[in-house]
């Protein structure tokens, strides 16, 4: 179902687009509401409006259908993530900025298609959850590697690569269970704020000195520790 199995020498088709996105949508709403084993070819065909016959004509079966939705999902995340996190123009927390607004409005976007997957990981057939598995850890490894490169070079606090990961991962999953999808600007919107959520999780302090890993990268954050430790115990005696 992708522009690589048309025939040779074909362009693009919009008509062609239309009709497969249709397919994956009334999918994802059947797969959701009846179960993936108890949804078959013709529920289908019947809510988008093709015979079944012609539904051939864009897809072979239902583990097709599904493959196409996980890979759209998580797998082309992935290559997004991977893509950003190899241009060496961007500092980290520019990669960073662009690699969690990608995956919000991924998630913003195909919300119910994510949700679909998530409800019905235990229940994937062994291929397509394998599949499935490795697009999450590629993920995982672009987030971990960005954060890993900005503590490094001092833009980030020194916080665990794999943890601080994990936390902007799930945040940026969350959207997918309360933003309503359909409104591109609102989508932007979210991702854009999701985005400024997530740097703020791990960058240093607005207008504290950028100091690579190191001995004095470490004296940079205890007098950065103690700074916040004063302010407190200031505040607490003006209080009393």
């Amino acid at each position: 179902m992708t522009r690589e199995d048309a025939p040779r020498g074909s362009t693009r088709n919009p008509r062609r687009e239309l009709v497969e996105k249709q397919i994956l949508d009334q999918a994802t709403r059947l797969f959701a509401e009846k179960g993936f084993a108890s949804t078959t070819l013709q529920d289908i065909a019947d809510a988008t409006g093709l015979t079944r016959p012609a539904l051939y004509h864009y897809v072979a079966n239902k583990d097709e259908l599904l493959s196409r939705l996980i890979s759209e999902s998580t797998e082309t995340p992935a290559a997004v993530l991977h893509d950003i996190n190899g241009r060496s123009d961007l500092r980290p927390t520019e990669k960073l900025r662009k690699m969690a607004t990608a995956i919000a409005l991924n998630q913003a976007e195909t919300a119910d298609r994510f949700k679909l997957i998530i409800r019905s990981e235990a229940d994937l057939p062994e291929e397509i959850s394998r599949t499935y598995q490795q697009s999450r850890r590629h993920v995982l490894k672009e987030f971990v590697l960005v954060v890993e490169s900005g503590v490094k070079a001092g833009e980030f606090r020194p916080v665990d690569p794999r943890t601080a990961a994990l936390g902007i991962i799930g945040m940026l999953n969350w959207v997918a269970w309360w933003h309503q999808s359909g409104d591109a600007d609102a989508d932007r919107s979210v991702a854009t704020q999701l985005a400024d959520m997530a740097l703020r999780t791990v960058v240093q302090e607005s207008g504290a000195p950028v100091v690579p890993e190191g001995p004095e990268r470490a004296i940079s954050m205890l007098r950065q520790d103690l700074d916040y430790l004063e302010r407190i115990l200031a505040r607490d005696r003006s209080q009393a």
